[in-house]
């Protein structure tokens, strides 16, 4: 894609605004921590104080909407305290600017680097340096900057207390993440009806699974309709997958067909019901149609072998979901793990070695991570050099922008550059607008900047540019309340906010970190990992007895988390200027259905695991051996930009089908032959690709 035609894309995607659920009540009580804050401030200190300890409120505020599963009080503490200290810091250094230009890129290097922990604490830290710089010009002494200091920690302390007084949509956060996992299960399952091989999106059965982990004290409070129904889920996708399936599970037409198929919609519209109970903690509302379906004798009559145990199975998996989502179920694992009472998240406290050991995991050549911190410490030194020494004033704003916008991806530092820019433009102006009609005093600039932060806090989910909007307008209202004369700040801002944001775009040209390069390191992951998968489900069928589920689960786990950083890569790479080295759009699309197939009758074959009593399935043991070592070499030879070669697996299964003795187990055998497939289309794929680099 051509320079060109990447900053159109990335600049259309930063102006989409996107039709989001609004939360009304929580953007109100950010706004009524803002304005209690605020308030209070002014009646002990007055407007500059005010608007110090304003920032702290307003970006507790924003912290708490970050997607996280911590609790929301935590987040906002969080951010008022570190605002606190580093305004405080940077204050006592902002006079020596030999001190603290240092001092701000280091801190803007670690703000970078914090990107390893997750994009919540790499956003609220980013952001605390931006604001930094704002809040460290308005204090006047030492005795000063400690009280805004003091002042901030307060508004995130306001914030948080507020969280806990008037709770909105307690666990809303894990409820929405469960119940978008049971959709996705149902939606699945309707899909299955008309597409036997339909495709699935792992990813909200991942972020359920992220979501389920809670502290220690988060254990004690979590509803109980929150236990256990995720773990299910995660059950039902094979379940539903082999009772579907042409290959290994009913045949393409005839009666058992008709059924599986009226099996699976009575399954989507279960789970449609049970997501709906989850989501906003009614009690559930059955379909009496389609539990007459799943309990109907039917089944014991139409359906045999396979088919007829998956459907057995998802029935039992169908009333545990629907006894967990009414609170009585019991059940909170997926096979293979330790009997616990939850997922374990570490406190606090405890996160911060694990903060440490994921930053230092980053200290690489070649890290994302770590060019991002160099790229954003480097601009925020530059910019702040550049904002003294443009005849502006102000000249925080260009840092400030900068630091606001960057992130470790082209897309979005770049999309997020132009829709700050106008969505500061619009907000200057119509607070410019604003002023100049009512010309407000101390008390009614800062009813406005509530106002704003209001605004801001509901439209910020369904964009950076309409977000801005808010954002700029309540800069302009406070540093009005403080004093600072808006019609200087109107046009200084909107320059230096241009310059801090072509100093971002321009940090990416010159030092990017380009997915598009990575897309076929990332592919040989996935294939790795596939294969290990599919590896150890065969060596459960070679010895059911000494094998636990625990193995399979996390190589499910593993080959799920190469998926989607595959297909995260995919995305980034979209709209990258970069040529695409080797592996064309259209051969990495047909290169991922392939790799999905295979991960899918992996799947198949882990939904009908023996028992442990089971007899073995000595041919198995060598299948599972083949499979992992070819798609090691595989891997191999798709980072060295060769088309892989599946030839030893090939044989051994003709080798298999032609030695004297009983034939081969069936099932295992089919599985395998499917397995093959879809490598072999996996090749064709990255051959087209060979053929057009």
């Amino acid at each position: 894609m051509s320079w060109l035609r990447a900053l159109r894309e990335t600049a259309r995607s930063g102006l989409t605004i996107e039709r989001r659920r609004l939360e009304p009540l929580i953007a109100l009580r950010g706004a009524a921590g803002l304005a209690l804050v605020i308030g209070v401030s002014l009646a002990f200190f007055g407007p500059v104080i005010a608007a110090g300890s304003a920032f702290g409120a307003f970006q507790a505020a924003i912290a708490t909407f970050q997607r996280s599963w911590r609790p929301r009080p935590v987040l906002a503490l969080v951010s008022g305290a570190s605002l606190a200290v580093s305004t405080f810091v940077g204050y006592v250094t902002a006079s020596h600017i030999v001190v603290f230009l240092p001092l701000l890129v280091l801190w803007t290097f670690a703000a970078g680097m914090t990107w390893a922990a997750g994009p919540t604490g790499g956003i609220i830290a980013g952001s605390n340096v931006a604001i930094m710089l704002v809040t460290i010009t308005l204090p006047t002494s030492v005795a000063d900057a400690a009280t805004h200091a003091g002042m901030m920690a307060f508004g995130g302390l306001v914030q948080a207390a507020l969280i806990v007084l008037f709770p909105v949509r307690r666990w809303g956060a894990q409820r929405d993440a469960l119940a978008d996992a049971l959709e996705g299960e149902a939606d699945y399952a309707r899909r299955l009806r008309h597409d036997p091989v339909a495709p699935f999106d792992p990813v909200p059965l991942m972020t359920a699974r992220n979501a389920a982990a809670v502290t220690p004290r988060q254990a004690r409070r979590r509803p109980a309709d929150l236990h256990g129904a995720r773990g299910v889920a995660e059950r039902l996708r094979p379940v539903l997958a082999s009772l579907a399936d042409p290959a290994l599970g009913v045949p393409a037409e005839g009666p058992e067909r008709y059924w599986a198929q009226e099996i699976l919609g009575a399954a989507g519209s279960l789970l449609d019901s049970a997501a709906r109970a989850v989501r906003h903690g009614d009690p559930v509302r059955l379909d009496e149609t389609a539990l007459s379906v799943l309990k109907s004798p039917d089944t014991e009559v139409i359906l045999t072998g396979p088919p007829k145990r998956a459907a057995d199975r998802l029935a039992s998996l169908l009333g545990d979901v629907i006894e967990i989502a009414e609170g009585t179920g019991t059940d909170d694992r997926t096979p293979g793990e330790p009997l616990v009472p939850h997922r374990r998240r570490p406190t606090l406290l405890r996160l911060i070695p694990v903060v440490y050991r994921s930053m230092r995991r980053e200290l690489r050549r070649g890290s994302m991570i770590l060019r991002h911190a160099i790229r954003v410490s480097a601009v925020s030194g530059a910019g702040y050099l550049m904002g003294v020494a443009l005849p502006f004033g102000h000249g925080y704003w260009a840092p400030m922008t900068a630091v606001m916008v960057m992130r470790p991806e082209f897309t979005q530092t770049y999309s997020r550059s132009v829709a700050r820019f106008m969505g500061t433009v619009i907000g200057v102006a119509v607070a410019t607008g604003i002023v100049q009609a009512a010309h407000p005093g101390v008390a009614f600039s800062a009813l406005l900047a509530v106002v704003s932060a209001g605004v801001m806090y509901l439209l910020m989910r369904t964009g950076y540019a309409v977000s801005q909007i808010g954002a700029s307008a309540y800069v302009v209202f406070l540093l009005g309340m403080a004093g600072d004369d808006w019609s200087q700040t109107v046009p200084e801002r909107v320059v230096l906010t241009l310059v801090g944001g072509l100093l971002a775009m321009i940090s990416y040209a010159v030092y990017p970190a380009w997915e598009t390069p990575r897309l076929r390191d990332r592919l040989a992951g996935w294939v790795t990992t596939d294969g290990r998968y599919a590896a150890t489900v065969l060596d459960r069928y070679a010895d059911p007895a000494s094998r636990t589920l625990e193995d399979v689960r996390t190589a499910l786990l593993t080959t799920r988390e190469a998926r989607v950083a595959w297909q995260e890569a995919l995305d980034r790479a979209q709209y990258e200027p970069v040529r695409h080295r080797g592996i064309s759009r259209t051969s990495a699309a047909d290169a991922q259905d392939a790799l999905a197939q295979f991960g899918r009758v992996a799947m198949l074959m882990e939904a009908h695991l023996p028992a442990a009593s089971a007899t073995p399935v000595p041919e198995a043991a060598e299948l599972a051996d083949v499979v992992r070592r070819v798609t090691e070499e595989g891997a191999k030879a798709v980072r060295e930009r060769r088309v892989p070669d599946w030839e030893e697996f090939r044989q051994t299964l003709a080798r298999r089908d032609a030695a004297p003795g009983p034939p081969p187990d069936s099932f295992v055998r089919n599985g395998a032959t499917l397995l093959l497939r879809a490598l072999e289309d996996f090749s064709r794929a990255l051959e087209i690709s060979s053929g057009r680099a």
